[in-house]
């Protein structure tokens, strides 16, 4: 049989389209770039969560710093309570002796203060700081 010659129409018709491979690698890819994105995203939500959940911690915290007594009247002890939904609780304790300055303790005592405030996932976060209280019969 001699060789037939097809013209070009009929030629691109035969080789128009694409193949049963090509769409599964295409679709394959498409499935690994949008598996890519939602895993970011789903990081990103994650992420945002924790640092809403640390502001509302840093909120708190500083809402309960700011209501402690005065200092006449804040003494050694634990306080506690539960403010926006989460735990607090305040520690109250004399400072170490051997870090006071005996000249100024003659006036002043300081006493070390730790605030912790824990929200109900478990998550937590702690101040420390030193209030200095007048001691009694010291004008």
């Amino acid at each position: 049989m001699p060789y037939e010659r097809t013209s070009l129409s009929e030629d691109l018709d035969r080789r128009a389209g694409f193949t049963l491979i090509e769409i599964l690698v295409t679709l394959a890819v498409a499935a690994f770039c949008l598996a890519a994105i939602g895993s970011l995203m789903a990081g990103n939500i994650r992420g945002s969560g924790r640092i809403e959940q640390h502001i509302a911690l840093v909120e708190t915290l500083r809402a309960v710093e700011t209501g402690l007594p005065d200092r006449a009247s804040l003494t050694a002890g634990t306080l506690s309570g539960d403010m926006h939904g989460q735990a607090w609780a305040v520690d109250i304790a004399p400072f170490p002796a051997e870090a006071i300055n005996p000249r100024a303790a003659k006036v002043w005592t300081p006493q070390t203060i730790a605030v912790t405030v824990q929200s109900p996932s478990g998550a937590a976060v702690q101040l420390e700081t030193v209030r200095l209280v007048k001691r009694i019969g010291v004008q």
